[in-house]
């Protein structure tokens, strides 16, 4: 069994925001492969649609804690199914990526991402599959900063979108061949 596990903010206020893309990227995924609807599983934390990707049983995973504690959710699954860091694929944006790209690793630092650095201090190792969406960094003609924390709770350009849904089948394409492994 595999748990694939979108990373995001619970909530309407936060679902088309930057770092809501693992999240997107669940929902795409859950439609595609006629998965079970989502299902609140409060013992986890998080939100849950069970299918088959092939001949492996998969669960895709959306957790209901905010980004920062994402590693509570993951750990609690973990430990339920008896499973090991290696059966997990994290799903989550990142600022250093190219909208519209996405890059994949099986053990990598979090590099600022507090969902991941969480998810990497509650299981004790950084060695799990990671699809890291790129969200690009902002952007801002008056040479004026935006700080990392506006820029991924801020929603996606009309654009933005576009060039991330696009990127969904690559990266379905991606996470198949890491569960086929």
């Amino acid at each position: 069994m595999k748990l694939i596990i979108g990373l995001g903010n619970p909530g309407e206020k936060y679902s088309m925001t930057r770092h809501n893309a693992g999240f997107l990227f669940a929902d795409h995924l859950r439609g595609r492969r006629g998965f079970d609807d989502f299902k609140t599983e409060k013992k986890f934390s998080s939100l849950i649609s069970a299918g088959m990707i092939g001949t492996e049983k998969a669960i895709i995973v959306k957790p209901e804690t905010f980004m920062n504690e994402s590693g509570t959710a993951v750990r609690s699954l973990i430990d339920f199914y008896k499973l090991s860091p290696s059966d997990i694929a994290v799903i989550h944006d990142d600022l250093d990526i190219i909208p519209g790209t996405f890059r994949t690793t099986d053990s990598s630092r979090a590099a600022g991402h507090n969902g991941v650095q969480d998810i990497i201090g509650k299981l004790g190792t950084q060695d799990f599959f990671r699809i890291r969406i790129g969200i690009g960094k902002p952007v801002d003609v008056l040479k004026v900063c935006m700080p990392s924390h506006d820029y991924v709770l801020g929603a996606f350009s009309a654009e933005e979108l576009t060039k991330l849904e696009a990127a969904f089948p690559e990266i379905e394409t991606a996470l198949t061949d890491w569960i086929k492994r």
